[in-house]
């Protein structure tokens, strides 16, 4: 929700603050290689269909970091990603063709083209991190990310769009690269809540809107190179 999504960046900011002066801090970027999965079920009328996808995409990412939190060994920082990533590596196409029945017996066809992609954007990373060696740490986080659908249905319906929640866990690497500068590689994985979407306008003879039901992780192995001040 954007409402957690706020308190939580008001929450930093308010640490960043007000420690400024006890504290040490990394701001840096991130170049990422992650690989999406989303699986989806569309229910019309009796009719179910299913489908996953797997999407392999280059991300990048920034970062501000407040480190050693009160001598605990943890650190909180919130990392963002400025761009937007497609949820498939294209748009998806299907055709429907419908057949029905008039008072004379004659058959009439319909046929109907529905493309339809998922974007994901404003994808914000609130996380904790903790040293269990020098070079290795141990991150946990909550996620937030706005999914916007931008489908082109001939049913003329539209299914909106959703601010998703997930979890993520990983474990990293880092190394000092100089007085200030660090470097880390890192493996995480996400897991988002499933999402249920569901269709503005019905088709003609279903008495109920179409619903999507979508359900999307994603694992990346990440490279970031960050400066300590």
């Amino acid at each position: 929700m954007k409402n957690i999504r706020n308190i939580a960046l008001a929450i930093l900011i308010s640490i960043f603050s007000s420690s400024y002066a006890l504290a040490e801090f990394t701001v840096g970027v991130s170049g990422a290689i992650a690989n999406i999965e989303a699986s989806g079920t569309e229910t019309e009328g009796n009719e179910k269909t299913s489908k996953s996808l797997n999407h392999i995409t280059p991300v990048g990412s920034i970062f501000v970091e407040y480190n050693d939190v009160m001598g605990s060994g943890i650190t909180l920082g919130v990392d963002y990603i400025p761009v937007t990533a497609d949820v498939a590596d294209g748009v998806q196409k299907r055709t429907d063709t419908e057949l029905s029945v008039t008072g004379d017996n004659d058959h009439t066809s319909t046929t109907r083209n529905q493309k339809a992609q998922a974007e994901m954007n404003d994808h914000f990373t609130f996380y904790a991190a903790f040293n269990v060696t020098d070079d290795v740490y141990l991150k946990a986080g909550y996620v937030t990310v706005d999914l916007e659908t931008t489908e082109s249905l001939d049913t003329g319906s539209k299914y909106g769009n959703e601010t998703m929640d997930g979890i993520l866990i990983g474990v990293g690497f880092e190394s000092e690269m100089g007085n200030s500068m660090i470097g880390r590689v890192e493996l995480s994985h996400t897991s988002y809540e499933e999402m249920t979407f569901k269709s503005s306008t019905a088709r003609t003879g279903v008495g109920v809107n179409n619903v999507i039901d979508a359900d999307i992780d994603i694992t990346q192995v990440k490279a970031s190179l960050g400066y300590k001040f």
